[in-house]
């Protein structure tokens, strides 16, 4: 067996589970995970080579041949295109003589398109070799590429820090945090470990009853109630149950959690230690988007830390019984593992593809045991509930939402940043306090929600009116807003799983159609059918990346259809020629039947 393969499978234990920690360590060591790499590994974890290939070949940051020894990913979200992405992308193929999707002939440099890196605050940006590089110009490009030829590494071209522990040694990024707005609960001052020292003269049910009075709701955009979800997972009869945090992170328009795993991971980990004790888990997983890897050493160092001091391992806290820790499982590039069943199947080592529901992860979720999903704006929020208690929290909000919102805003302001508000603020306000610079509309809540009209701009952002996980992309007077629709739409064709026939291939009928109205080749019944098929795409397909897909045409439509409409000639209507019954004539008599019987 390769000596990487079998350090790889010994690790972990040779536990399949753990597919993908083997596959991450091989793309360390070496850049690639061959044929052979999987026939062994297969071998050793006694699973199918197939079963190991689906899983390799699922995501985005896994590779079968290497991918240059400079492996450039450049992000291609929209406010990345709105930044100067085109230019960017344009000065790298020149000085890599390459080309986008390709590996250059000496094998130096490989060049490819990737989903929103969590950057759209300090766009345009791009990973290389696992480094950031956020705010890149051509000139930046120019250095970059001569300096690597000369022999530099990625982490030696790194010119400054940012802001806060972005400086750490144990981090040392040039990713800047743009934290804008502190509030009163994820960002407001606080001494760590004062909520956990309450612990041991809790019971698990009081700390569920305390969340479900807060009436704190999930904030990854669903909203469900959390106190109630934990409540569910405990009346799930199993010896076993577990927490996972989804750090995932993929839409487009959002970077909040990357500021509060930079600035306060200590928080989350609190939040995670509570809640565990609530449903009795055994261990908590922190599933993390491998686009924020440069973060690994600073949360495994307060990890550390937490299990020196009790707060993790065996009778945490003194409490008798209470075994609990925290892993950090690294995705690979996959949107809908943002989805808590697919992100459980990832975290299995498969592929991150949605499960059908019921059952609900609360009853049979990661290893087929009970299972609770949290993001990570929703666990730190526990902890000042916990420490301030449920009232507190109710007085902050409106009546269905109650606390603060991280909003992660972006695109045509001034100031783009994490702003932590009030629930309750309207979108005109936002705009203000953004430095929004003759806004047109608004995208609420990333490709998946809603593209607004200054019409909406009166309205709320809260679960009554305008719910968002957070993400905030303001549009300018002089964007294209068809051009925004293509460019959500060809992201969920690049995320879609695949696994639901409508997502797969309406998606793609639904950019075609898109496309041929913005090449001035569309009729009004074009509009037509891209609101029929979207609708249907809502009704067919299972998981939220599907059922959501077709938001950027059908919201644009609903409310710049004139902008579709400038692109169709008046009064033209396509005629294809075509006569259906008299193309069956033939068919109908040879079989006994006439068109007018179907």
């Amino acid at each position: 067996m390769n000596s990487q393969v079998q350090i790889a499978v010994e690790k972990y234990g040779k536990d399949a589970s753990r597919l993908m920690d083997m596959f991450h360590h091989l793309m360390h060591e070496k850049g690639f995970v061959d044929d052979e790499d999987l026939n062994q590994m297969a071998e050793a974890l006694d699973i199918s080579k197939v079963d190991a290939e689906q899983t390799l070949s699922y995501y985005h940051f896994f590779n079968k041949k290497s991918r240059g020894k400079f492996s450039i990913y450049l992000n291609n979200s929209l406010v990345s295109q709105m930044m100067g992405r085109a230019e960017i992308a344009e000065a790298f193929e020149k000085a890599t003589a390459t080309e986008f999707g390709k590996v250059s002939a000496d094998g130096m440099f490989g060049l490819f398109n990737t989903s929103c890196i969590g950057m759209n605050d300090q766009e345009p940006a791009a990973i290389i070799n696992g480094v950031v590089f956020p705010k890149i110009t051509t000139y930046r490009v120019r250095e970059l590429i001569r300096e690597f030829r000369a022999g530099k590494t990625a982490p030696e071209m790194i010119n400054s820090y940012g802001g806060g522990q972005n400086q750490s040694s144990l981090v040392q990024a040039m990713v800047t945090n743009n934290l804008n707005r502190r509030g009163s609960v994820i960002f407001a001052d606080y001494t760590p470990g004062e909520a956990l020292k309450k612990l041991p003269n809790m019971k698990s049910r009081d700390i569920i009853e305390e969340v479900k009075n807060s009436n704190l709701r999930g904030r990854g955009g669903a909203g469900f109630p959390v106190g109630l979800k934990w409540d569910f997972c405990t009346k799930s009869p199993s010896e076993d149950r577990y927490l996972l945090c989804n750090a995932d992170e993929g839409e487009p328009g959002t970077f909040k959690d990357r500021v509060i795993l930079t600035e306060t991971p200590h928080l989350l980990f609190e939040g995670m230690i509570i809640a565990g004790y609530a449903i009795g888990a055994k261990e908590g997983i922190l599933y993390l988007r491998l686009e924020y890897e440069y973060l690994e050493k600073l949360l495994e160092s307060v990890l550390d830390n937490f299990r020196k001091k009790g707060l993790l391992g065996k009778n945490v806290l003194g409490i008798e019984g209470f075994n609990f820790d925290i892993r950090i499982q690294f995705g690979a590039g996959a949107y809908v593992c943002g989805e808590e069943s697919a992100l459980i199947e990832s975290c299995e080592g498969k592929r991150g593809e949605p499960r059908n529901r019921p059952p609900f992860p609360v009853q049979v979720g990661y290893l087929n045991k009970p299972t609770v999903v949290n993001n990570v704006e929703t666990l730190c929020s526990v902890v000042k509930i916990i420490l301030n208690g449920a009232e507190w929290y109710k007085s902050m909000g409106t009546k269905e939402s109650s606390g603060t919102k991280l909003l992660s805003i972006s695109g045509d302001v001034k100031y783009p940043g994490v702003f932590e508000i009030e629930w309750g603020m309207t979108i005109h306000e936002m705009l203000e306090m953004s430095g929004a610079m003759h806004p047109k509309a608004v995208q609420v809540g990333g490709p998946s929600g809603r593209l607004i009209a200054e019409n909406e701009f009166e309205r709320t952002i809260c679960y009554e009116d305008l719910p968002t996980g957070g993400a905030m992309i303001v549009l300018g007077q002089n964007r294209n807003i068809l051009e925004v629709a293509l460019n959500f739409t060809e992201f969920f064709i690049e995320e879609s799983c695949g696994s639901c026939a409508p997502c797969r291939y309406l998606t793609v009928i639904l950019r075609n159609k898109l496309k041929k109205i913005m090449d001035g080749k569309g009729v009004a019944k074009d509009i037509d059918d891209l609101v029929h098929w979207g609708q249907q795409m809502k009704k067919a397909n299972r998981c939220g990346l599907g059922q959501t897909a077709a938001n950027p045409i059908l919201t644009s439509i609903e409310n710049f259809k004139q902008d579709y409409m400038t692109k169709i000639e008046k009064g033209k209507e396509f005629d294809t020629k075509f006569n259906l019954e008299a193309a069956i004539q033939e068919s109908s008599r040879a079989v006994g039947r006439f068109p007018q019987t179907y």
